[in-house]
């Protein structure tokens, strides 16, 4: 819970003060007064009567009560200070820069729960410690000496990181990216991103409240409340971008299934991320760039018009586009020549439009009204406009920030002119309209937004349900009402445990038996018909012993190959199915700390072991979910059906995707899950080996 009083304090101290403005107490005096904090501030300090022209008080049992409290003192001395604010003092917001608490030592730790336990008792909101502080339309609440344009529209800022928050800031006041809070969270005691995002939804009014949110994160301590906090925000219309730093891994750790090797706690992020409608951004420039990006809406279509007077620009920002996706259409016809007309000899509109060096003001609007009106396909302009020294630009601003204002489609000012429109550009970001310097950069912005919209899906999609009382095990009622298995054994579970637990999901899987002797293997083979398939019972990875032999064609084939299975290290005993084709497919999940299972879905066969061509998505999953899932694959061509090969039924891989989802749901001591391959032929898609790992941990 954040409080008014940390939110919006009618009076602050600041508790270690100094006239030092090189010290966190003193910077962040300063920056209270230079920003024109209107409550009533105060300052502890011992050793003056006086700094920075406000009283100070030599304790803070001295003091009257107060809302919040700014500590820059040692870690050692906030205990007792926060004790006395806390219940004599009324305070109940708190930020502490100070750092040596549980980042630096175990003693540090046990000072910083005696913080977190006295503001809780208390009903206060703590900040930090060992973070830069809070700045919003209110107040200025920190150290640092970076201190951006502060708007109810700009952008909310919340970082685990202090020094990231100064360099983001300092970046994009070159862009003139305006911010409306920025939250640094530091080792999180009490509050950290997902609470910081919680009460930004909880208090969300759109177009009263910052309509975009930036995160830094460097762990996620609770991603169901990120997403749930995401979701509800994306659906007032909000839009978030995050950096999840921390995403490489010293070393591989050891997975015994494809989807364990596949699936990564980066790859969950990564799932989280696109379900909750947040933009993946990898550095702090892309983030700032993004969330200026998110400040206009974003297309409705993907067909772009570019907008010049310098042609190379143009051409490098339609390779971009068009290598994310993105389409520069060209133009003909009587329109298009009637543009032609109103501008300069030589320019072109066949798009990218090239107005030339020469350019007007007036031109441009003239362009803008027809890409506006005239151009039904177009969905954005992008406008590429940079000083060359030929023409004044105010009138040129003017025209972009008009149509910016009034258009039903997006307008995007690349402005490279830095220097030579420095007097000019001050003005155009007064607006709130951020300033694009590079081409390039603007056009892998735009793409990487554009891709990476939510795929929340249809929440009315209608998902198959499992059947959870035919699935085997010990049952026992769990608060969900329905019967799972109270306890399934630890490991791999045997064929005729996995049959049923698919059985129950309702996936389809081929005819199988287990047969532990040669006449039980011949007679299994008549029963299911030649030709057969035979995979051993017992190692986890059938084909790297040697235990797969496919297209036995008769007995005789049936019982060499039962007695060779046999002899294999491990093998417990023979499995057969009928021999099938069709496309390969794969499908698995896998539980991962914190976010639930990630289920996995790809081409099967090689494409999964060597090619890693997978897309992931967080359980449970709504058809549409799964169906973006196949369409996100590099080899979906292959799904679609090439050269004279039979298509897959989509629907069919989706609904098994979604089946996957529900049984990890039913039965959550499922560890990992494999269905590789799947094969698709004759408009179904049936599971031919699959392996599950329960752990109870």
């Amino acid at each position: 819970m954040l409080t008014t009083q940390l939110l919006n304090p009618g009076s602050i101290v600041v508790v270690g003060g100094s006239a030092d403005t090189g010290k966190p107490g003193g910077g962040v005096l300063k920056n209270l007064l230079a920003q024109g904090y209107a409550g009533k501030l105060y300052v502890v300090n011992p050793k003056s009567a006086e700094v920075q022209g406000v009283r100070c008080y030599p304790s803070v049992d001295a003091l009257p009560g107060v809302d919040l409290a700014i500590l820059a003192i040692p870690a050692a001395a906030c205990v007792d200070a926060v004790e006395m604010l806390a219940r004599k003092k009324n305070t109940k917001g708190f930020i502490i820069f100070s750092a040596g608490f549980h980042e630096e030592s175990e003693a540090g730790a046990r000072l910083e729960q005696q913080i977190v336990n006295t503001i809780n008792e208390t009903g206060g909101s703590l900040i930090g410690p060992n973070c830069i502080g809070v700045m919003n339309t209110c107040y200025t609440g920190i150290f640092t000496g970076a201190i951006p344009p502060l708007s109810p529209q700009g952008v909310d800022f919340i970082t685990g990181s202090g020094a990231t928050a100064v360099f983001l800031v300092q970046a994009a006041g070159r862009f003139g990216l305006p911010f409306a809070g920025i939250y640094s969270v530091g080792n999180s005691a009490q509050l950290g991103v997902e609470d910081l995002l919680a009460h930004l939804d909880e208090t969300y009014v759109h177009g009263q409240s910052a309509p975009v949110k930036m995160l830094y994160i460097e762990s996620i301590g609770n991603p169901q409340k990120l997403l749930r906090h995401a979701l509800s925000l994306h659906g007032k219309g909000a839009r978030i971008a995050a950096v999840k730093a921390g995403s490489s891994q010293a070393g591989s750790r050891a997975a015994s299934s494809h989807t364990g090797a596949l699936a990564s706690p980066d790859t969950a992020v990564d799932a989280l991320f696109r379900k909750a409608g947040i933009i993946r951004c990898y550095g702090r420039t892309e983030l700032a760039l993004t969330a200026g990006l998110l400040l206009q809406p974003l297309p409705k279509g993907r067909n772009m018009a570019i907008v010049t007077h310098a042609g190379g620009p143009a051409v490098m920002l339609t390779d971009v586009l068009s290598a994310g996706g993105l389409h520069v259409p060209p133009w003909e016809g009587e329109k298009v020549r009637a543009l032609l007309g109103k501008l300069h000899h030589g320019a072109s509109v066949a798009n990218p439009i090239d107005y030339l060096a020469t350019g007007t003001a007036v031109q441009l609007d003239h362009i803008l009204d027809a890409c506006e009106h005239d151009f039904a396909d177009i969905d954005a302009m992008a406008v590429i406009y940079g000083n060359a020294g030929l023409t004044e630009v105010e009138s040129t601003y003017s025209v972009l920030l008009r149509h910016m204002t009034t258009s039903k489609k997006t307008v995007y000012a690349i402005l490279p002119s830095i220097h030579n429109a420095v007097s000019e550009l001050p003005e155009y970001v007064k607006h709130n309209r951020i300033v694009f310097t590079d081409e390039a950069l603007f056009g892998h912005t735009l793409v990487n937004a554009m891709n990476q919209q939510p795929t929340v899906g249809n929440r009315s999609d209608a998902r198959p349900c499992v059947a959870t009382s035919d699935i085997p095990g010990e049952v026992q009622p769990r608060p969900n009402t329905c019967n799972v298995p109270n306890a399934l054994p630890d490991g791999y579970l045997a064929p005729g445990e996995v049959q049923a637990l698919l059985d129950a999901a309702g996936i389809a899987r081929a005819q199988e038996r287990v047969v532990v002797s040669p006449d039980d293997a011949v007679q299994a083979a008549g029963e299911l018909g030649y030709p057969v398939v035979m995979k051993v019972v017992g190692p986890v990875h059938k084909s790297d012993v040697g235990g797969v032999a496919l297209d036995i064609q008769d007995d005789a084939a049936v019982r060499k190959e039962f007695e060779r299975m046999m002899q294999i290290s491990g093998v417990t005993a023979v499995l057969l199915q009928p021999q099938l084709s069709g496309t390969q497919l794969f499908v698995g999940a896998k539980r991962e700390p914190g976010f639930g299972h990630l289920v996995v879905c790809g081409l099967g066969g090689i494409f999964v072991e060597v090619l890693k061509d997978v897309s992931t998505a967080l359980a449970p999953c709504s058809v549409s979910e799964a169906l973006q899932m196949i369409r996100r694959l590099r080899g979906y061509k292959i799904i679609q059906g090439i050269r004279g090969q039979e298509p897959v039924n989509e629907e069919a891989f989706a609904e098994t995707i979604v089946r996957v989802s529900q049984l990890c749901a039913a039965v959550p001591e499922i560890a990992e899950l494999d269905l590789n391959p799947l094969l698709a032929a004759h408009n179904k898609v049936t599971a031919v080996d699959a392996r599950i790992r329960i752990s109870s941990i």
